[in-house]
């Protein structure tokens, strides 16, 4: 890593540290002992994490630069002192990325049989083929733009794959341009399987750039073509909508959303063959300078290889399927309600499996005793089973109020979608409070039994998504518990309703007192261990940025408090500076799965308080969300909790990486029989065995 921090500085730069995370995923793609198919996905990864690093990051950071430049950022940089420094690391990385694709994956699975053909290596069959697929399924859909006074450059979309094409000669109306824009639409897919007899091998594909690049003179009849290039465009993403005169947040996302692809452009990709001038032109279009180009030696639009794994049947160079496992309190069990009214119950995502949730909610949408439904939605899928159960409650008459986030990052469209069908089926839906995102995640049910009404809850640390419950690492919890059941419709009055926020029996809730509790629990073991008793903080998250809790931490550390911190992504705090942080410890998990669950685990004198969460220790977070922090109050529940999310997370030596005080990371090798993977370890004691 490049940056090097002075050693006065005990703040690090937010984007350089999600680089940093970038690359320990990209390791995940050099490593051998991950199957191949996999592999490939890790590379596909970075590119899409480094999609949204742009969208998002690099178009505050440009922002910034032009509206702030003197601002100093948390880590003292100015934004064009950080820009140029991410500049650098981002270039770096992505020439390694793009290396490790031609010089480890692509031979590798050429080993394995699975080809994707360079078009000087096509055979006489292969070059027919790919000419009548040219013909018949994308020369009817493509339409070229000669650039002229008639034609100005045109509106490219945000991450479409298009071609610049160099051309002279003059056509049927005497103009001669020299340059035209070819669009690959969406709909088209960016790589083709062959037919495996001409292909030669069951797994043979071609890219949709190689027959674009072999008849793309096809497209200018009499014309000559010079030359054809690859190029992508990268745009802010980022969805605002202004503050005054907002009568109606989802008519007014709705419109930001048709704006999204066509932002400011912040960067270009471009082919490594395109000569300099063309590469210019294209930056000029776009108000792009040389800093922002990407010269890429393969696939502008890396990340559509994610698909090649679902296209090719080969389950040994892919990890080995599981079957999640179910909590022994809900086997066997009909009655979800009588199994909660027992205990709380914990799901640990994705090694339990997700399915209770989604039982749970539809056993409450049937249940004639159940007479009211609460839930929040953040991100659940444009499909998704959970919203056909309120659908379902809500036809039969149950009141069922949904808090739906409009501004969930990209699932803005699916979000509005799925507001509009659930008010077609007669649920209360509301956006929660403006200008705070609602990321909490709670279902709570209202029944009654022996004429009275009981309620009980669901409250997790990751989304009611059904899909990404099976890749991300999350705890559920279901509970009856009174005071906590009460807390979570106290949250939901909040949401619907007006009035003042009241005090919680037992969750800490951002944007009020989640933060203030937070430095308290940290203080408490400040108190501790200046009494010289033991005081222990582990931590475990998605990010580490809020500079008031990094000094809390700081002081902590000096005070003589054990500090772990397990933070899957960036880390703005610095480990080990002698003085500051000595007692400090951060390591990250990186593996199969995207550690995802958020625990915090504070001693407190032998009391080992535990509390679970949706949020991480980032300003937003903590002062610009609505999030809620829930205790583990069961015994039996709590040593679950600290047994499988933070002891083999501390002792992993396969996939966790200590962080050094300058920011790098330094990869934990396994010596000897010693090996120990928290996430292999979960796989082992969590799941019903694997899927044949």
């Amino acid at each position: 890593m490049t940056y090097k921090p002075a050693d006065n500085q005990l703040m690090l730069n937010r984007e350089l540290g999600l680089l940093e995370f970038n690359r320990r995923v990209l390791a995940q793609a050099e490593d051998a002992r991950n199957p191949l198919l996999e592999r490939l996905k890790f590379l596909c990864i970075v590119s899409s994490n480094l999609d949204e690093f742009f969208e998002v990051r690099i178009a505050w950071l440009k922002e910034n630069m032009r509206h702030n430049p003197t601002r100093l950022l948390p880590e003292g940089l100015t934004p064009h002192q950080a820009f140029d420094l991410v500049c650098i690391e981002a270039h770096d990385l992505v020439e390694r990325q793009y290396r490790i694709l031609r010089e480890t994956i692509f031979p590798a699975m050429e080993e394995e049989g699975i080809y994707f053909f360079r078009r000087s290596l096509w055979t006489d069959a292969q070059r027919a083929w790919v000419k009548d697929y040219f013909f018949r399924e994308l020369m009817p859909i493509l339409t070229p733009i000669g650039l002229d006074p008639s034609h100005p450059f045109p509106r490219l979309s945000n991450k479409i794959l298009n071609f610049v094409v160099e051309l002279e000669g003059r056509d049927a109306f005497g103009r001669n341009s020299g340059i035209a824009i070819v669009q690959a639409p969406r709909i088209l897919p960016r790589f083709v399987k062959m037919p495996a007899e001409i292909a030669g091998t069951e797994h043979g594909f071609v890219f949709l750039s190689s027959i674009m690049h072999a008849h793309i003179d096809e497209l200018f009849a009499g014309m000559h073509v010079l030359g054809c290039y690859q190029f992508r465009v990268t745009r802010d993403s980022d969805v605002s909508v202004d503050d005054e005169d907002i009568k109606d947040l989802r008519a007014a996302i709705e419109g930001e959303l048709s704006q999204r692809p066509f932002g400011d452009a912040v960067r270009l990709e471009v082919a490594d063959n395109c000569p300099k001038h063309v590469q210019d032109f294209l930056s000029q279009q776009f108000g792009l300078t040389d800093a922002d180009v990407y010269r890429v030696n393969g696939p502008v639009n890396m990340v559509r290889l994610m698909q090649v794994p679902d296209q090719v049947e080969r389950p040994d160079l892919k990890y080995q399927p599981f079957m999640p496992g179910i909590p022994p309190e809900l086997r066997n069990q009909s009655d979800y309600f009588a199994a909660i009214r027992h205990g709380d119950i914990l799901l640990h995502h994705p090694y339990q499996s997700f399915t209770p949730v989604v039982d749970f909610l539809q056993q409450a949408a049937r249940d004639p005793a159940v007479v009211a439904i609460k839930m929040t939605i953040y991100r659940t899928g444009a499909e998704s089973i959970l919203m056909d159960a309120l659908q379902e409650a809500a036809a039969r008459g149950k009141e069922v109020t949904v808090v739906v986030e409009l501004m969930a990052r990209f699932d803005e469209e699916a979000n509005i979608n799925w507001a509009a069908k659930l008010e077609r089926a007669g649920a209360h839906v509301v956006y929660g409070v403006y200008g705070y995102k609602t990321h909490a995640k709670m279902l709570l049910i209202v029944r009654r039994e022996e004429g009275l009404l009981k309620r009980y809850a669901h409250v997790g640390t990751g989304n009611y998504h059904p899909r990404t419950a099976k890749l991300y690492t999350d705890f559920g919890l279901f509970t009856a518990n009174r005071e906590v059941t009460s807390d979570v419709n106290d949250v939901f009055m909040q949401l619907t309703g007006l009035g003042l926020a009241g005090d919680h029996h037992q969750l800490w809730q951002a944007p009020f007192t989640l933060h203030s509790n937070f430095i308290a629990a940290i203080e408490r073991e400040i108190v501790h261990a200046k009494a010289g008793k033991k005081a222990v903080i582990i931590a475990k998250m998605n990010a580490l940025l809020e500079p008031t809790i990094i000094d809390k931490l700081y002081e902590a550390s000096g005070a003589g408090v054990t500090i772990h911190l397990i933070v899957r992504g960036v880390c703005a705090l610095r480990p080990g500076l002698p003085g500051i942080s000595e007692n400090i410890r951060v390591r990250s998990i990186v593996g199969r799965f995207l550690e995802h669950h958020r625990v915090y685990y504070f001693f407190n004198d032998g009391a080992e308080d535990v509390y679970l969460s949706s949020a991480d220790w980032m300003g937003r977070n903590l002062f610009r969300r609505i999030e809620i922090a829930f205790p583990v109050l069961s015994p039996k529940v709590k040593r679950r909790v600290i047994r499988e999310s933070l002891r083999p997370f501390l002792v992993d030596n396969t996939q966790a990486w200590e962080m050094l005080s300058d920011g790098r990371y330094r990869r934990k090798v396994a010596r000897g029989d010693k090996v120990r993977s928290a996430q292999g370890l979960m796989l082992t004691d969590l799941t019903a065995g694997t899927r044949t």
